[in-house]
């Protein structure tokens, strides 16, 4: 997903960064809301950008010749709403570029929009369908995680296909191509992602009740109670 320095035309890495700059606005304002008037979510936001900064700078190679990666973008979604994953995914990419040569200061908006962005929406959409039609926490979780990480590298795809289009199929050619790549190894990697955010929403169930009550993951009824019971166990 991180696409490296200088690898877009200029005219589309500038494009990237001008299509996600609102969203990272508007995510400052809501991540500084957040802070103002919880102060005691820091922690748990810390954690949330520190769960994403890792998983995300994890290189797995692929048998394909490229390499993939978890994101860790689904969690901070489901706890604080994408708005405020935009900033903490911003920072996780910034930092990354600079300290580990892991993406690019050029690419940084294509980078942003496709993991910062469009993974925490598509992941917390599908969260909130299926806990609307009653589906259990754990599952709903599970489904926001690989759906996050999966649609994060779809976007990449249709990145790269924009600015490399097949010399002969054109842009549907080239995103076949550039989707088989990354397909190989991200679907079990997707997979892998939503059972560990699983396991670290567990904790927190655990750990966090009366926080996550607050920001509506748990509901504060007798149902609720009953199933951070059920998790717990």
């Amino acid at each position: 997903m991180h696409i490296a320095e200088g690898f877009l035309p200029p005219a589309h890495a500038a494009a990237w960064g001008v299509a996600s700059a609102p969203f990272v606005v508007h995510g400052v304002r809501s991540l500084t809301r957040e802070v103002r008037e919880h102060p005691e979510s820091t922690l748990l936001l810390g954690a949330s950008g520190a769960f994403t900064f890792v998983l995300s700078a994890l290189k797995l190679p692929s048998v394909t010749g490229s390499c993939s990666h978890p994101t860790g973008t689904g969690l901070g979604a489901i706890l604080f709403r994408p708005p405020v994953m935009a900033v903490l995914g911003t920072i996780t990419l910034l930092f990354q570029a600079l300290l580990l040569a892991h993406g690019g200061l050029t690419t940084l908006g294509a980078n942003v929009f496709s993991m910062a962005i469009v993974g925490p929406w598509a992941g917390y959409a599908v969260y909130r369908l299926l806990r609307r039609y009653g589906v259990r926490l754990m599952v709903a979780v599970f489904f926001a995680a690989f759906v996050a990480d999966l649609s994060t590298y779809c976007v990449t795809s249709v990145q790269l296909a924009l600015a490399f289009p097949d010399p002969g199929s054109g842009f549907l050619g080239a995103l076949g191509k550039f989707g088989s790549i990354f397909a190989v190894t991200q679907i079990p990697l997707a997979v892998s992602e939503g059972l560990l955010t699983v396991l670290v929403m567990r904790l927190l169930v655990q750990s966090s009740k009366g926080e996550l009550t607050r920001l509506g993951v748990l509901i504060a009824d007798k149902q609720a109670r009953g199933e951070t019971e059920a998790v717990a166990r």
